[in-house]
């Protein structure tokens, strides 16, 4: 694959369709709601990296991300959620108080700080893919999907 891509789970944001109606292999794919970096995305992300040689590493959120809303309602308003949402949305915490009280649309700032966190996440706690950064062989950026244009705006 010519890149391994972390995207968030919802049906709106399919990274074969977004870039460009891939053929089978072309991607390496992990998805979880809020596009997050937990074990097992992380093992996913390094197998591509380390077995499969993907050179890029894509982390990509999406605008008005159901699982950023929320971790920005447990930021403000201190909501409980049910069940395992609690702790997943836990993963997204700190971007979203990191940008509270900041100018501009609140869940946006979130949606780009939470994908900037996960992409330095992946590059500082997998040894495999710092390694892989450091000898040149792997790239990580992160990027965020406008829903309505389907342009995918590259940050970092």
């Amino acid at each position: 694959p010519w890149a391994t891509v972390l995207t968030c789970a919802d049906s709106r944001v399919p990274p074969e369709l977004i870039f460009g109606g891939l053929n089978p292999g072309e991607l390496f794919v992990c998805r979880n709601a809020g596009n997050t970096a937990d074990i097992a995305t992380l093992g996913t992300i390094e197998y591509g990296g380390e077995h499969l040689g993907s050179p890029l590493i894509v982390v990509m959120g999406h605008e008005r991300c159901g699982a950023v809303k929320a971790a920005c309602e447990v930021a403000e308003k201190g909501t409980k959620l049910p069940g395992f949402i609690g702790p997943m949305v836990d993963a997204i915490l700190p971007a979203a108080k990191a940008e509270m009280g900041k100018e501009g649309d609140f869940v946006a700032n979130v949606v780009r700080e939470n994908a900037k966190r996960t992409a330095d996440k992946i590059g500082t706690e997998s040894e495999i893919v710092k390694h892989l950064v450091d000898e040149g062989k792997v790239k990580i950026v992160y990027a965020v999907y406008d829903l309505d244009t389907g342009v995918v705006d590259f940050i970092g």
